[in-house]
């Protein structure tokens, strides 16, 4: 029996249902450490259960699987899923936010999903669209309050929570996937705004971080997922997290300012990120395996196994189960109101 991968730095997508041989080679190779799927990657229940043990089955050694899984207008995963609401609605819902957690990481995990990347810690202002009713609320605290709540019922249900985008996507109506966003306030109107929900959630053992595309001139020349400040001086020291950190996508507009793939992933890496993410892209995907050096890393993978699901439920029983029933039918009500 050949020893097992240790989980590599690099999180890639694949193109359809099943896995191609290529696909099939890429997830076992060493830099490999993740999977995440798009709606493109969903057809129902049974095909995705599928298509994730086949995933875990070509990796020798453990893989962690992700999907975006917010509600509203980010959710991949819908026939045979409670339509999750955006999740602004919770301002004025509060108590079933933690409902609203538990149900989207029990109906995941019982697929065979580790972890979705929620909730959006992202404070509205009122200009980003592409954030908009992505975030909880405009008020920094009740954001916290909120998002907090839905992060609980995450953990009841078994999975881990993601805060993104760090230190705060609200104040730009750039989109990252398409440019590259600046924000000229200064770290002192930040820190009393943006992370807060990040300060708040990280004294409650949040699991992972997502920082974002962004470049704020006034605290880093870089973007935040590029910048050790913001990842290794705050994130880190001032704000005590000791979770995993993300990049958000290398492949978006946001990332290409500092040079080929390879060198983004080089970058964002020696910046402090735990795991890059490169997807929609094969050809990329492939240069940033092939260019990275094959290392261990035994602090970064200390995190990132504690991503890895902790299923409780089988579909079936999830289903039967009064709380879910109960749940869905309350969400599916917010979805017309």
């Amino acid at each position: 029996m050949s020893q097992k991968l240790p989980m590599g730095a690099v999180m890639i997508d694949v193109e359809g249902l099943t896995l191609t041989s290529l696909e099939k080679e890429k997830i076992q190779h060493p830099n490999t450490g993740a999977i995440i799927l798009f709606a493109r990657n969903y057809q129902d229940p049974k095909q995705v259960t599928q298509l994730i043990k086949d995933i875990r089955q070509a990796r020798n050694g453990d893989i962690l699987i992700a999907v975006d899984q917010e509600g509203g207008r980010v959710q991949r995963f819908q026939t045979g899923f409670t339509r999750l609401p955006p999740v602004a609605c919770f301002e004025e819902h509060s108590e079933l936010a933690e409902d609203a957690g538990w149900l989207m990481a029990a109906e995941l995990l019982a697929v065979g999903v580790d972890f979705s990347f929620a909730p959006v810690l992202d404070v509205d202002c009122g200009v980003s669209e592409i954030i908009g009713n992505r975030s909880f609320s405009m008020d920094c605290h009740k954001a916290s309050e909120l998002a907090s709540a839905f992060s609980r019922g995450m953990r009841d249900a078994g999975m881990a929570s993601t805060g993104k985008h760090f230190p705060g996507h609200g104040f730009v109506s750039l989109d990252s996937h398409l440019a590259l966003p600046t924000d000229e306030r200064d770290l002192e109107s930040i820190r009393q705004q943006d992370l807060v929900p990040f300060k708040q959630l990280i004294k409650e053992g949040l699991e992972a971080v997502m920082p974002a595309h962004i470049v704020y001139p006034q605290v880093d020349e870089h973007a935040a997922g590029f910048s050790s400040r913001w990842l290794q001086t705050i994130l880190r020291t001032e704000l005590g997290f000791d979770g995993v950190i993300f990049s958000d996508d290398l492949s978006m507009e946001g990332a290409a300012s500092v040079g080929s793939f390879s060198q983004r992933a080089e970058l964002a890496l020696a910046a402090g990120c735990d795991m890059v993410l490169v997807c929609n892209n094969p050809e990329a995907a492939t240069e940033v395996l092939e260019s990275l050096a094959v290392k261990s890393r035994p602090n970064s993978e200390k995190r990132l196994l504690a991503m890895l699901g902790k299923n409780k439920f089988s579909r079936e029983a999830l289903f039967n189960s009064q709380r879910w029933q109960t749940i869905s039918s309350q969400l599916n009500s917010l979805n017309h109101d």
